[in-house]
């Protein structure tokens, strides 16, 4: 693939600082370390601006500007207590004082704080003003900052110019909205640990092994005379432990994946065997409508909660094998689609009565699904046979009273335990949790299992070169060595306005 130096002056579009423009558009980071003062980094010249906390009333508010006009644009605006200029302040440091309207008048009362380049967020001029927190006096000063020469900063803005400034690579830049979004104490720790580089270290020793690889292919490929067979051995070896490595990080992306977005975990079960019950009481709360009357659910009714840390996300379904009319059809459809979409099955029965023709048609909806089995209504006479529940499912079952709250801890063990041996924790490294990261091992492996194919099949090395290549390309691109413009786009729309 060739490629077209973007300092190079003869080429149509102009290239990010920093960077290498592909003929296909793909773009390879060059150098991950210049500030933004320097002379590569006049590629945004713009300066941005957004309001950088939530919109609402709050005691605190703060608007954020970037860029190399920042200081400038933000002194024009305000007038220090001190009657000192704000570009004699030192960085990393605040000053007290009102942002003025264009008529002289006091927009309100704030704190300037300053953060030079390269030594801020996005390794450019960063000024943050914290006002009062309501929406009318926040919108008064971004735009006196707007009218100022700054223009409104897109979605996630700031963090992509953190990225094209080599202050994060693209894994840590992605980790920073999962740190925004973390929905549990251990999503968290996970996003975290990512943010401070765990993931990049994975991929960085993986791709110095393939750029290893890759040298020593090269190598053998100019001096052919060497001893073929022992190379070959060596190779095949190596690549094998290349591909182990890779199998490992993919297997813990499941728990990862869990981690980062909740646990998924459908209540499901025929009619009034007590699914909407042991949803409110796993909730504390009563968040389901109850009764006596079999069939009451008719939609699927989500909620939250926390299990050693781990954020479960609970659907209750309607329990309902077959439909008379349109609304049971809808609420059988909206059933059928959690149950594939869930991470796990709580499949509900009654232990007051006997299994039924609809718990074995419900159980064979289910199969392939992980599940636990949970009878309920333990404090009833029981009349459901516990041996014959083992014998169709192959599981023991977990007995509880949901209207009494009978034994939910153990329910919720068990819950834990269908993916955690133990409560993760980061000493052991971070878990890959990225539904992006998580397809581009699985491509960098499906690379490196074709050129182990290769091997074996006595394909010439120059083929087996071309594969090892294009899993170190496609590793490229969870850190940001290889990216696109598009990639980066969709990246970080994600984002809020103003991170």
């Amino acid at each position: 693939m060739a490629e077209i130096n973007t300092f190079n002056g003869n080429i149509g579009r102009r290239g990010r600082a920093g960077k290498k423009i592909s003929s296909s558009g793909l773009v390879k980071k060059v150098s991950p370390s210049f500030s933004a003062s320097s002379e590569v980094a006049d590629f945004n010249e713009d300066t941005i601006a957004a309001i950088a906390t939530p919109i609402g009333e709050g005691a605190l508010g703060i608007v954020r500007v970037s860029g190399r006009d920042a200081l400038r644009i933000v002194a024009k605006a305000f007038k220090a207590k001190n009657n000192r200029s704000l570009s004699a302040q030192k960085s990393f440091s605040m000053r007290y004082g009102w942002m003025i309207g264009h008529s002289g008048e006091v927009i309100d009362e704030v704190i300037v704080s300053l953060m030079r380049s390269p030594k801020s967020y996005t390794r450019e001029d960063v000024v943050e003003i914290s006002s009062h927190g309501g929406y009318k006096a926040l919108s008064a000063i971004l735009g006196l900052i707007i009218d100022g020469g700054a223009r409104l900063a897109a979605p996630g803005e700031f963090t992509k110019r953190a990225f094209l400034n080599g202050r994060l690579d693209l894994a840590q830049a992605e980790a920073v909205l999962d740190v925004i979004q973390a929905k549990s104490e251990l999503s968290l720790k996970n996003s975290l640990a990512q943010l401070n580089g765990k993931v990049s270290e994975y991929v960085s020793d993986i791709r110095g092994s393939l750029l290893e690889l890759l040298a020593d292919m090269e190598a053998k490929i100019d001096f052919s005379q060497e001893d073929e067979t022992q190379d070959e051995v060596d190779f095949s070896g190596r690549i094998d432990g290349l591909i182990s490595e890779l199998d490992v990080l993919i297997e813990r992306g499941l728990k990862g994946r869990i981690l980062r977005e909740g646990l998924k975990v459908v209540i499901y079960g025929r009619p009034n065997v007590g699914k909407s019950s042991l949803l409110n009481a796993l909730l504390k709360e009563d968040r389901a409508i109850v009764t006596p009357i079999a069939g009451t659910t008719r939609d699927t009714v989500e909620e939250y909660i926390n299990i050693k840390g781990l954020a479960a996300r609970l659907i209750d379904t309607a329990g309902i094998t077959e439909y008379k009319n349109e609304i049971d059809k809808e609420a059988l459809g909206r059933t059928k689609r959690a149950l594939e979409s869930s991470d796990i099955v709580l499949f509900v029965l009654d232990s007051s009565s006997a299994l039924s023709h609809e718990d074995l048609a419900l159980a064979r909806e289910a199969e392939g699904k992980r599940k636990i089995i949970v009878v309920n209504k333990s404090d009833l006479d029981r009349r459901l046979d516990l041996s014959e529940v083992e014998k169709v499912f192959s599981l023991k079952p977990v007995l509880i009273s949901a209207s009494l709250g009978k034994n939910l801890h153990a329910l919720e063990d068990e819950i834990f335990k269908s993916f955690f041996d133990k409560v993760p924790s980061t000493d052991e490294g971070a878990f890959v949790s990225n539904t992006r990261h998580i397809a581009i091992f699985k491509r960098g492996l499906s690379a490196l299992l074709a050129a182990r194919n290769s091997l074996s099949e006595g394909v010439s090395l120059e083929f087996v070169s071309l594969d090892v290549k294009k899993a170190l390309d496609s590793l490229g691109e969870i850190t940001g060595e290889v990216f696109s413009e598009e990639l980066l786009d969709v990246i970080f729309s994600k984002f809020c306005v103003g991170k």
